[in-house]
């Protein structure tokens, strides 16, 4: 395995914006509506974080949701999290230690681009209101299309890899859920930085392919990455 990496792919939600909190509310609300009671915390760390809302849906009611009760539930929850992000703009904004390192990589054309689960109504919603397209190709980012399979299968990683025109190996994969972890594990990505946004570090520091830990971009090592000196001028 390399010591240092080509380029960088993020999990968003609760990696690159810190909105777990939300997510954990909008989806206690539609798990009563789904089965009748709150999901456990555990059953948001397990079944929650990174999936798909097919997968969550799913998981609530014990077997596979007609794509019309997916789409229905699955609106309402992203509409009143998208609302609930609007509501709170003293948080609405991207992690400590964020535009810092973006900067940084785009100076050093470190090649970069998203992969979450996130739906495409979300992702525009991003976008704009974080003008992600100062940083990133948005063609290149991947999020949850119907079609790709959810975290933790290995594709989404494995498709963000290869818009960058990289080997998954030569890739970083920061994330914060267990679902985004085992999907880049899966796809054999070269190093695997978890990000404490939510969770403590002794929860990443019992999984084998974890290879770092931070709690907020500031701490990110950018020695990870294989950095070429610029040319001398003149």
């Amino acid at each position: 395995m390399t010591s240092t990496y080509k380029g960088i792919i993020f999990d968003f939600n609760g990696t690159l914006f810190w909105d777990s909190h939300l997510h954990k509310q909008t989806w206690r609300e539609y798990s009563k509506i789904i089965r009748g009671t709150e999901f456990t915390d555990e059953e948001m760390v397990k079944y929650m974080f990174g999936r798909t809302n097919e997968q969550i849906i799913k998981y609530a009611i014990g077997k596979q949701p007609t794509p019309e009760m997916v789409e229905k539930y699955g609106q309402e929850k992203e509409a009143l999290y998208r609302k609930m992000c609007l509501d709170d703009p003293e948080n609405f904004h991207l992690a400590k230690g964020v535009v810092e390192f973006l900067d940084y990589l785009k100076e050093n054309n470190i090649p970069r681009t998203i992969a979450t689960m996130s739906d495409k109504t979300n992702v525009d919603f991003f976008i704009e209101s974080f003008h992600l397209e100062k940083w990133f190709d948005t063609e290149k980012i991947v999020y949850a299309d119907g079609i790709i399979p959810g975290k933790p299968a290995p594709d989404i990683y494995e498709i963000a890899a290869k818009n960058l025109g990289l080997k998954p190996e030569e890739c970083i994969v920061v994330e914060d859920a267990l679902s985004g972890i085992e999907s880049a594990r899966a796809a054999g990505i070269g190093k695997i930085v978890a990000i404490c946004s939510e969770e403590p570090p002794e929860l990443y520091e019992s999984i084998p392919c974890v290879s770092g830990i931070i709690k907020d971009f500031t701490e990110f090592d950018r020695n990870y990455f294989s950095v070429k000196p610029p040319l001398p001028q003149g």
